[in-house]
């Protein structure tokens, strides 16, 4: 029995993003446009899709699922938020049963909560509340995550969930998976002349002298030359922070999902905004009155096709066909588990267990 989850859609015959622009240089404003945020949120080349949760969980039952009645929702498929949180497609605990992808990465940042992963390779793991998953899908691989609630009164849970394209070449590379552990992964603290403070978590890229953890090998992002930045920062009120320009052919997208409002420049921007910055010019960003959230994404364009159909992804449409009849041949080599949800367990702690059987306890 296939445990797969395929997202219905159409192919899409298209590069991924925005709509190229003519920049006006003569213009002083870094902003190339602005716009509401909505699921999934928008994303420019190289990335291909970002969606944001922030489930408010009650308290976990046994099962690690919510102690709480999921009478009147869609089992299998709530997106409701009902009473603050979601059971996306879980049935008892909350996640993402076993579901396949292909041809791009996924970068998964858990800033609260945690998260249970569970592969195809044989891979699994736990991670959250600062911890970044990396995983190189390649030719193919099936992986499941779950939202164990652990604690007993409240579960708050907040996830990033990124697909970075992979390019031609590497479309079709062995799967790889990767933990950026929270203990390792670059905190910088940038204090304005005012004394106020802006606080980077570097899950990619570089900031100054500060460099990220290496990617995945076969990653985009693992080509300094291309400019991969993953951002996650926050801003006191009435902070000023500065993102240095770049003379690069790069693409950025400032996400600003919670506070209350912030300025560029003469632009003010609220809360639940999406922010398409021109990379060559420097951005000042003044806080508003309440403490600021972004998430900050930026790359070198692959500048290549992009056939997709739900979580496949090709440069060619016979490449697409061919992926697919793979996965229902073979489900990218079986589903390892005994069921397409599983978890690892309340007394478990954060880890990481690889295919080669190598073992993380954190």
């Amino acid at each position: 029995m296939k445990t797969g989850i395929i997202t219905a859609g159409t192919i899409l015959l298209s590069k991924t993003g925005f709509a190229k622009k003519i920049i006006d240089m003569s213009t002083n404003t870094p902003i190339i446009k602005t716009e509401p945020l909505s699921l999934p949120w928008k994303t420019q080349d190289p990335f291909i899709f970002c969606s944001y949760h922030l489930d408010m969980y009650p308290g976990g039952n046994d099962e690690l699922g919510p102690n709480s009645s999921l009478e009147g929702r869609n089992i299998g498929q709530d997106f409701s938020g009902k009473d603050g949180w979601s059971m996306y497609h879980g049935t008892k605990v909350p996640g993402f049963p076993a579901h396949p992808h292909s041809g791009f990465e996924t970068v998964s940042i858990v800033s609260q909560g945690m998260a249970d992963h569970s592969d195809s390779l044989g891979a699994y793991g736990r991670f959250g509340n600062g911890d970044v998953q990396w995983l190189t899908s390649g030719k193919g691989v099936q992986h499941a995550e779950m939202f164990p609630l652990l604690n007993n009164d409240s579960n708050p849970f907040e996830i990033f969930q990124l697909w970075l394209n992979l390019p031609e070449k590497s479309k079709k590379v062995e799967p790889y998976y990767k933990m950026l552990w929270r203990e390792d992964i670059p905190i910088i603290e940038e204090k304005d002349k005012d004394g106020k403070m802006t606080k980077i978590n570097l899950a990619a890229g570089q900031f100054k002298d500060k460099v990220a953890l290496s990617p995945n090998p076969d990653s985009w992002a693992a080509d300094p030359n291309n400019h991969v930045q993953i951002w996650t920062f926050k801003m006191e009120a009435n902070a000023t922070f500065y993102i240095p320009s770049i003379e690069a052919d790069v693409t950025r997208s400032l996400y600003f999902y919670q506070g209350d409002t912030f300025t560029i420049g003469e632009s003010e921007i609220k809360e639940n905004h999406l922010i398409v910055l021109d990379p060559r010019k420097e951005v000042e960003i003044v806080n508003g009155s309440k403490e600021g959230f972004f998430l900050f994404l930026q790359g070198r364009p692959l500048n290549e096709p992009i056939i997709q159909y739900g979580p496949f992804v090709a440069n060619t449409k016979e490449d697409l066909q061919e992926t697919i009849q793979e996965y229902q041949q073979t489900e990218f080599g079986g589903w390892p588990w005994a069921s397409s949800d599983p978890v690892h367990g309340k007394s478990k702690g954060r880890f990481s267990k690889l295919p080669d059987g190598k073992e993380v306890m954190k």
